[in-house]
């Protein structure tokens, strides 16, 4: 992304959260601050963030629960991305922009990172799901282990689990499956299904605190701040 792109990604982030904590609107062309924007402090901004992201959080399990059919009643899921953090937002989007190729050869690169001995995308006609294979050591053990790569923005079903399970039937019982989006329930308790190998799952959010944990493409800054507190005792103790 350009620092144009960046920039207007930003602001266009900015604008869209004030305008949900009811701090800015907006017509067609024009946006204003509204009375609560006007009359707010720094203090109430928190609580103002808190409550709409939590507005977010549920509007989307919602959706993804009237998608799949599920209960939207249940709670929010351990897959579910998180979409208080601005910085996995822009992640993720820069992620969808990638080609398939692209981005398996992250899942790559991130598996090597992550402590594989050796992580080979197969890019052969005829693996149908299975995107690359990967070996892991454990003390004296190496594992091979099976990889596919969905760059998705919605939710991964528990079809695409089965699908990748059958893939690897014959050759191996070991599965990883990354995707950019969610995990539905169902897909969940797939992967995890008693008496078929189990399939572990890395979804977006997981997959954007791996590229940070491992500064793939995702740089942290730590910022001090000093706090200044004058001591008026002191100086009337003198």
């Amino acid at each position: 992304m350009s620092r144009r792109g960046l920039i207007e990604y930003r602001l266009t982030w900015a604008r869209s959260y004030l305008k949900g904590m009811g701090l800015l609107d907006n017509s067609r062309r024009v946006w204003s601050t509204t009375d609560l924007g006007r009359s707010c402090t720094a203090a109430d901004i928190p609580a103002l963030y808190a409550s709409y992201t939590s507005q977010l959080r549920e509007a989307q399990r919602q959706k993804r629960a009237a998608h799949a059919g599920e209960d939207p009643s249940e709670p929010l899921g351990e897959h579910d991305v998180d979409v208080s953090s601005p910085w996995k937002e822009q992640l993720i989007s820069t992620l969808l922009e990638m080609s398939p190729e692209q981005f398996e050869r992250l899942a790559r690169r991130l598996l090597r990172e992550a402590g594989f001995v050796s992580a080979t995308v197969t890019g052969k006609a005829g693996d149908g799901v299975i995107d690359g294979i990967g070996v892991y050591r454990l003390s004296l053990l190496s594992f091979p282990i099976f990889f596919q790569c969905k760059r998705y923005r919605g939710s991964v079903g528990a079809g695409a689990v089965r699908d990748f399970r059958g893939a690897m039937s014959g050759r191996g019982d070991k599965g990883l499956l990354i995707t950019t989006g969610t995990y539905t329930a169902d897909a969940t308790r797939e992967a995890t299904r008693d008496g078929a190998p189990p399939i572990d799952l890395i979804d977006g959010d997981q997959l954007c605190d791996l590229l940070r944990q491992y500064e793939l493409g995702v740089r942290c800054t730590v910022r001090e701040i000093e706090d200044v507190v004058v001591d008026s005792a002191f100086f009337v103790e003198l």
